[in-house]
């Protein structure tokens, strides 16, 4: 069982069909995982706010990988500069709304998958009920106002947050679990003051971030192996370096600070 397991709130969950055994065969052979696993992913709800270099790799990934149900969220109409990393995006759908490509994308790509496209990105009026219809979320938001406020809504409804982010050619990742490991705001108190909405991205630099992400959500909704809970993973892919640096919760922090470890 993996270490912040999400719970399945006693839920029954459902049979593998004949197609689901064909199709996720090969990933039910690794060691701990087999057909429980593999149910509890088609039952489980992910909340994926953002789905462009980040947030669309990690969609596909979850697809394939047989997640129930999908929730997106992203505002704006496909441009050309997305292109070079935003897969869910073609050049026939330039001028139209981005979540429809990308649900278009996904449904082609795996039609058992539910897929609710949310046509506008996480903000104040819709956080607590897009939090509050999935088991796990996945932050690949560019903005740190954001990203703060999905995880002050993810620590007020206890629901666990894989944190991926990537500038240039670093990334990092990270798996907030409320109570237990530190938030978001306990690493950033506050927005650091050079971070620009537009930066320089590599497609294949913001699509490994993106697997990583992917990889600590389904081991947490699997439950089985070692996740991100309480470290954060940060790469250079420039000298393809990698650090797994420990974490701590900062005493005080205004919005885990009060929740018991």
């Amino acid at each position: 069982m993996a270490d912040g397991e999400i719970p399945m709130g006693g839920r029954t969950l459902p049979h593998l069909s004949d197609t689901d055994r064909a199709i996720y065969e090969w990933q039910m052979w690794l060691p701990g995982f087999g057909e429980e696993r593999q149910r509890r992913l088609k039952a489980a709800t992910a909340l994926v706010s953002r789905c462009g270099g980040l947030g669309g790799p990690l969609c596909y990934s979850l697809a394939a990988a047989g997640i129930g149900r999908l929730v997106i969220a992203h505002g704006g109409n496909v441009k050309p500069s997305d292109l070079n990393r935003q897969v869910l995006m073609t050049r026939d759908w330039i001028g139209k709304p981005r979540v429809e490509s990308a649900a278009r994308r996904l449904r082609e790509f795996n039609p058992d998958v539910e897929i609710v496209a949310v046509p506008g990105n996480v903000g104040e009026g819709n956080v607590e009920r897009l939090v509050g219809m999935a088991d796990i979320v996945f932050d690949c938001a560019p903005l740190f106002a954001e990203r703060f406020l999905m995880n002050r809504e993810c620590v007020r409804q206890g629901k666990p947050m894989v944190e991926a982010a990537m500038y240039g050619m670093e990334g990092q990742v990270t798996v907030i679990l409320p109570g237990r490991t530190p938030c978001l705001a306990c690493l950033y108190p506050e927005q650091p003051p050079a971070w620009k909405r537009r930066f320089p991205v590599l497609g294949a630099v913001s699509a490994l971030a993106a697997a990583i992400a992917a990889l600590e959500g389904i081991k947490l909704i699997a439950g089985f192996g070692e996740t991100l809970a309480g470290a954060l993973l940060h790469y250079d892919a420039g000298t393809m370096a990698f650090r797994r640096i420990p974490m701590s919760r900062r005493p005080g922090c205004v919005v885990c600070g009060n929740i018991g470890a």
